[in-house]
């Protein structure tokens, strides 16, 4: 991917930097989010971030499952934060999940 936007740009570098071992399916989808429109008020690091975690948790976790099978959302991330934080760590980033509200850490 080249080219685009300065936004679409700088959210590719901020990838690179916060994520440098995702794989490629994995990082499209997540710049893909974090390119939407809900999200453009924010700086491309904020909004990728918010686009990670969002897709770590829904993609990668049993979260879904936990809300299905009748967990409150604070009961369900608080099961699934060690899950997401491996997939973090798998993919070299230094950032962490809280259970509260995706803290960094």
């Amino acid at each position: 991917m080249t080219g685009g936007t300065k936004r679409q740009k700088d959210m590719r570098k901020a990838l690179r930097l916060l994520l440098p071992h995702i794989p490629m399916r994995d990082a499209e989808a997540i710049l893909a989010a974090s390119l939407a429109g809900h999200l453009r008020h924010l700086p491309p690091s904020i909004a990728l971030w918010q686009a990670t975690t969002s897709y770590v948790r829904h993609e990668l976790t049993d979260y879904d499952t936990l809300l299905d099978d009748g967990y409150d959302r604070d009961a369900a991330r608080f099961f699934v934060v060690d899950d997401m934080n491996t997939v973090l760590e798998g993919w070299g980033c230094k950032n962490r999940v809280s259970a509260e509200d995706d803290v960094i850490s």
